[in-house]
């Protein structure tokens, strides 16, 4: 078996390693998750939650080791402990509002009344879940937990950029009876990933547009269903009615907060033209007591950059907006500590939409400034951009903030705040244009997307004879 190297983000040393599985340790994997999974599937959903209660119980014990792991991964502690904490809420909001959804029903049809129904739901068997590297354990159990609790086995990969935390992880679910042989954890790279997909019959994968678009893909080749999570290009609003103090806060806690290392970091702000001072001087002023946790990860605010080609891409989206006549007013972009790579706040202005740092996902603390003279050109300036999956509106009259959040083209818009859907997970939303395919992960369909149903139909008074199909004189 083959090795991967794995880097430390705040070293940039290559400190850990792993294995890269084979395409038949992938298949031989999900054949025991596939012969398994059907006595998972015919457990009660009540006691299939008592066992995710169990692992509950298991991670909760284990808290400190994967946070530990996590903060190793991607250089960020205090964040790290809050990834653990939000995993196991998750797994309390899953057990407590599953069961209420997996019911069967039945009814009569309202077409042909003599025909009664029932519905059963069916789990996919195998669900392949795909994690990024920037919020690692998060976004690998926001599907594994409620594809579990509907009764599917589940095939998590870890992004090879971020694995430490799969193993003390793994080490939690093998502590549980009933939950080791449905869930697997899956090392390697795309190789791996793509086994996965050829053996699975439903994919989950969170990242690029680019790999998402190669699964989406491949998934449909196999005619499986799959639900991408994919990259953001998130604009803010902020209108002369809103409260500036407020704008400012969340703004840079969405752009700036996991090193802009989100995809629903925003990355575009747009200010009308009479506050735009007022709103940029509250910016900076903010802004300077922003710090990066350097040298002492117990101080500061920003983590490195944990991939360190997303280094690259920020500093070559700085300097062409330069180039092109974009003016840096706080911030100095891209530099290295001790081995590992960190981004400053950086602010610009005097910002072209023909720039990339305006088209492309940046994944950085960068915070681009435009002034703009009406509403209307807010809103168009807003939904230029071929991603859609979310944005935020600052405007304390709330009629008006949602006239204009009805009229962006993205799937969810947070109303003086910012980037909401990263903590409410609790309310269903799709992506638009190339932020997403599939149902969504929010809500309840983030459960109900792992079920199939099956119908029953059932005549109770006699069928129709072949007659009706008899020609017959049309008058």
């Amino acid at each position: 078996m083959t090795t991967i190297q794995v880097r430390n983000p705040r070293s940039g040393e290559i400190d850990y390693q792993i294995p890269s599985f084979s395409e038949n340790e992938v298949i031989r994997r999900a054949a025991s998750l596939r012969e398994a999974q059907k006595e998972w599937a015919s457990l009660s959903i009540e006691n299939r939650c008592a066992i995710l209660k169990e692992w509950h119980t298991a991670i909760s014990d284990n808290r400190d080791i994967i946070a530990n792991a996590l903060c190793l991964d991607t250089g960020r502690k205090a964040f790290s402990r809050f990834e653990v904490d939000v995993a196991l809420k998750l797994i309390d909001h899953w057990i407590h509002r599953a069961p209420s959804l997996f019911k069967k029903d039945s009814g009569i049809s309202n077409q042909v009344p003599s025909v009664n129904y029932q519905h059963t739901l069916i789990p996919y068997p195998i669900v392949a879940a795909i994690s990024p590297w920037n919020v690692p354990l998060i976004l690998g159990l926001i599907d594994a937990i409620p594809a579990l609790a509907a009764g599917c086995a589940v095939m998590l990969k870890p992004s090879e950029i971020t694995p430490r935390f799969a193993a003390p992880l793994e080490k939690t679910k093998n502590l549980v009876d009933g939950l080791s042989d449905v869930f697997t954890l899956i090392m390697g790279d795309g190789i791996s990933g793509k086994a996965m997909i050829d053996a699975a019959d439903a994919v989950c994968f969170t990242g690029s547009v680019a790999t998402g678009r190669m699964v989406a893909v491949h998934a449909a080749e196999r005619f499986i269903p799959a639900f991408l999570e994919l990259g953001g290009k998130d604009p803010a609003i902020v209108t002369r009615q809103a409260d500036l103090h407020k704008a400012t806060d969340a703004i840079i806690r969405s752009a700036v907060g996991m090193t802009g290392q989100a995809c629903q970091s925003l990355e575009r702000i747009y200010v009308d033209k009479e506050i735009v001072d007022e709103f940029t001087d509250n910016l900076l002023e903010r802004l300077a007591s922003v710090k990066l946790n350097w040298p002492d990860i117990e101080d500061g605010h920003i983590g490195p950059i944990i991939h360190a080609p997303q280094a690259k891409i920020i500093q070559t989206q700085l300097s062409e907006a330069i180039s092109d006549g974009a003016t840096v007013i706080y911030g100095d972009g891209v530099m290295e500590h001790g081995g590992g790579l960190w981004c400053t706040p950086t602010v610009l202005t005097n910002i072209s939409h023909k720039m990339r740092l305006m088209k492309e996902e940046t994944f950085g603390p960068v915070i681009p400034i435009i002034a703009y003279h009406n509403i209307d050109e807010a809103i168009a300036l807003a939904n230029d951009t071929d991603f859609g999956l979310s944005a935020a509106v600052f405007c304390e009259n709330q009629k008006e903030a949602i006239w204009i959040a009805e009229r962006l083209t993205v799937g969810a818009i947070s109303i003086n705040d910012a980037s909401l859907t990263s903590v409410v997970n609790d309310v269903e939303k799709n992506s638009f244009c190339y932020s997403g395919l599939g149902g969504s992960r929010m809500g309840d369909a983030g459960f109900t997307r792992f079920l199939r149903k099956r119908a029953s139909l059932i005549q109770t008074a006699k069928p129709m004879s072949i007659d009706i199909f008899r020609e017959s004189d049309v008058r």
